[in-house]
């Protein structure tokens, strides 16, 4: 059978198991992994295996950026502490215990390449857990730390991988292996921002949609190559340029570009993720033919596994325990910080008026600044009041550690002088499949047990409307700009601003369409007049994000019905 034929009867795979999984109840991961693992065993299937090179260099950043490019950043910032505590703490104490287990295991494994094969299976793959979490409902704050936590522990374990291959081949001190993880996580992110902004300013000179999302492909490999050259972290560096991308897009690309972009960096993320799943089923066969062929012992091999599966899940409890309980405090304190934050704009407002009596004024900037700190910080402690992570929603955290694409390519990555390298490969497919089949297949039994309560759609309904209605007002109000004038210099006609006003307030009844297009008359002024009023309720919207008055639900949704009633506006100027 051709490389060829098997590449397009996995891409046909992955549709169907796609569209098969929401009738079957089981996230598409779980229905890949077992498909892949009986095509492996039909006779005359060609053995696969993928040099891990092609996939850490060539699909896992693309894979990142395309979810890093859809996180929201306030959202990232609100919850870096459980991100840092389960990407980061966590990988650490799990790449320390297995390779631990590991090291009593295996008589002649060095305690340096034991925790490499322990760093090799502490990275999460959030990509199963996050799928069941927004299709069940789970609250957004827990699918934000979810998907954070599965963006930022493939760098913490790719980079501990690295430090301890290192101490295999020679003496390595605490300090140096500090010392190495500081600097790469500092360069990276330091290249990451650099190149998200670098890109984004690159783009936004295109006026063609098609160039633009061209360039947005070559993004996570201009992030991934230069930090790798550094020596620093590849993969963290793209997630910085994700989420620097995605931040910026909503100001400086056009509604056209986003909406082109969304949809094929989703389709991308989609048939990689997805794909890289069926992989780990179809490579199982030669694996095991691999360990039997070197007399290391099959079974042995899988019971390692099972063991460290299970020890993993103990370390991961036994971390999100203490960590609800760091949550909730935080909670608790962010309520009352809250309320003193009211107080202190209170006190603010009183003391700009007692200068305007009194003559003495701040400058409308420095008003500016300090009114949007405070509001930013008041949202933020709001958020976390609201948004608490309860004992069900950390045991859905718990349960949620499966592993993916980073220990298929990682564990392949350990170098061949390691004594019993084809086990230890074993051992790590063995972790990843595990915890697929069984924690990702039992997730979505937990999930409704525990009687998880989501977002409410009345009060997110609500939200909405008032986010609409608020930029909708300052759109109305260019309307009663006299200066606003046609290209050709005439005023516009009052019948179309009165009718143009009318349609403006679809924002919040959500049912206005504009007319089709027309060569010439007031349906031309009336598409420029809303363009004008789009203009000016996407800068209230990106004010109202930087103040993070609003959830990043109802921002998303705003923005995405901006985008689309600007595209169509613009399509219709289009020539054919």
């Amino acid at each position: 059978m051709d490389y060829a034929v098997v590449v397009l009867f996995g891409v046909l795979v992955v549709v169907a198991a796609s569209a098969l999984a929401p009738r079957l109840g089981v996230a598409t991961p779980l229905i890949l992994v077992v498909i892949g693992i009986a095509c492996s065993l039909l006779p005359g299937f060609p053995p696969i295996e993928v040099e891990p090179e092609l996939i850490l260099a060539l699909v896992l950043p693309p894979i990142l950026y395309a979810a890093a490019v859809n996180v929201p950043l306030v959202d990232f910032r609100r919850n870096l502490k459980p991100i840092a505590g389960l990407s980061i703490l966590l990988v650490i104490v799990s790449a320390i215990g297995s390779g631990l287990l590991f090291y009593w295991l295996l008589p002649g494994l060095g305690l340096a390449a034991a925790i490499a094969l322990g760093a090799v299976i502490s990275p999460t793959d959030a990509v199963a857990a996050t799928s069941l979490g927004k299709r069940l409902g789970l609250p957004p704050r827990l699918v934000t730390v979810m998907e954070g936590e599965g963006l930022v522990n493939d760098a913490s374990a790719l980079v501990l991988l690295r430090s301890a291959i290192a101490a295999t081949a020679g003496v390595v001190s605490l300090w140096e292996i500090v010392g190495n993880f500081a600097y790469a996580v500092a360069v990276a992110v330091v290249v990451g921002v650099a190149i998200g902004y670098a890109t984004v300013w690159v783009r936004s000179k295109f006026d063609n949609s098609v160039l633009n999302t061209t360039v947005s492909f070559a993004v996570p490999f201009l992030a991934y190559l230069p930090a790798e050259k550094l020596n620093a972290s590849g993969v963290l560096a793209v997630v910085a340029a994700g989420l620097v991308t995605g931040h910026q897009s909503a100001k400086y690309f056009t509604a056209q570009d986003r909406i082109s972009e969304r949809i094929n960096w989703r389709t991308i993320q989609f048939v990689l993720e997805n794909g890289v799943f069926l992989l780990i089923g179809l490579e199982l066969k030669a694996l095991v033919e691999d360990v039997t062929e070197k007399h290391l012992g099959v079974l042995p091999a899988i019971g390692m596994g099972l063991a460290a599966a299970g020890l993993l899940l103990v370390i991961r409890v036994a971390f999100v325990v203490p960590l609800i309980g760091v949550l909730r405090h935080d909670q608790r304190r962010a309520a009352t910080i809250g309320q003193r934050l009211d107080v202190a704009m209170e006190r603010l407002k009183r003391a700009d008026s007692s200068e305007r009596a009194g003559g003495r004024t701040m400058s409308d900037n420095q008003k500016a600044r300090v009114h949007r700190f405070f509001t930013r910080k008041r949202a933020d402690y709001k958020s976390l009041a609201a948004e608490g992570l309860g004992w069900r929603g950390g045991a859905v955290l718990a349960w949620s550690g499966m592993r993916g694409v980073v220990t298929l390519a990682a564990a392949q990555s350990l170098p061949h002088s390691i004594p019993y390298r084809s086990q230890l490969v074993l051992i790590a497919f063995t972790v990843a499949i595990v915890t697929v089949l069984v924690q990702g297949a039992t997730l979505p039994f937990l999930i409704t047990r525990l009687h998880i309560v989501g977002t409410d759609a009345v009060t997110d309904r609500a939200e909405l409307a008032d986010l609409l209605d608020e930029i909708s007002s300052v759109g109305l109000a260019t309307l009663d700009n006299p200066g606003l004038i046609q290209d050709n210099g005439e005023q516009f006609d009052p019948a179309v601003i009165e009718r143009v006003r009318a349609e403006g307030k679809f924002l919040t009844e959500s049912i206005m369409e504009l007319p089709e297009a027309e060569s010439a008359g007031p349906h031309r002024q009336s598409r420029a007049l809303r363009l004008a009023m789009l203009r000016a309720e996407r800068a209230a919207l990106l004010d109202a994000r930087s103040t993070g008055s609003h959830t990043s639900r109802a921002l998303g949704r705003a923005q995405a019905m901006l985008d689309l009633e600007e595209s169509r506006l613009a399509q219709l100027d289009e020539e054919p």
